[in-house]
């Protein structure tokens, strides 16, 4: 039954990786790069800063670093229990597969952590705000699962590595928003 699933998730990998074209490669490298998201993650933190006042604020800053360092974590404990390969360190799947990215990166990548990253905070921030801007929550969902695919799209990640990576953050992200609000609440910040 595991055999079957990783085999249909090979499959699947093949044929998604090999719908990219040059034409969308830059798009995709460009879209899978956390450090061209800065300007982003600035604006939705403006976004909170202004919705909230400034000691709520920094709770709320506080406790996203600690979902987005123990997302992290617990991505990499995955990987190296895991010790799945990623398909560019896999044989029988590197030799037909495209690799946009010019290196593969680590070995391992069961599950993805630019899907569980993107993810909880897509959760965390819709959640967060949700009450002010009615549309951020599937605006985020939709933009952690692009951030998802891309890594399917550059050949670094299987689909069951974005999905279990997605399903994880999303959990990481709701439990922090969870946090924060109690928090929030016990400490009268709101």
């Amino acid at each position: 039954m595991i055999e079957q699933l990783i085999d249909y998730d090979r499959e699947l990998f093949l044929y998604l990786n090999g719908l990219g074209t040059t034409t969308w490669d830059g798009f995709w490298m460009f879209y899978t790069t956390k450090f061209n998201w800065i300007p982003f993650y600035a604006i939705l933190g403006y976004l909170m800063y202004r919705r909230f006042n400034s000691k709520s604020f920094v709770l709320t800053l506080v406790v996203i670093a600690l979902m987005i360092t123990f997302t992290d974590q617990i991505t990499n404990i995955f990987k190296h229990g895991f010790e799945r390969f990623r398909p560019c360190h896999q044989e029988g799947v590197a030799e037909y597969m495209r690799l946009v990215k010019d290196r593969c990166g680590g070995r391992f990548g069961y599950f993805s952590g630019h899907a569980s990253n993107s993810m909880s905070l897509a959760i965390f921030v819709g959640l967060k705000l949700r009450s002010k801007y009615k549309f951020l929550l599937p605006f985020m969902i939709v933009w952690a699962m692009a951030m998802a695919y891309s890594r399917i799209y550059v050949g670094v990640h299987y689909p069951l590595d974005i999905v279990s990576g997605m399903l994880f953050g999303g959990l990481s992200g709701f439990m922090f928003y969870t946090l924060d609000t109690g928090l929030q609440s016990r400490f009268k910040l709101k």
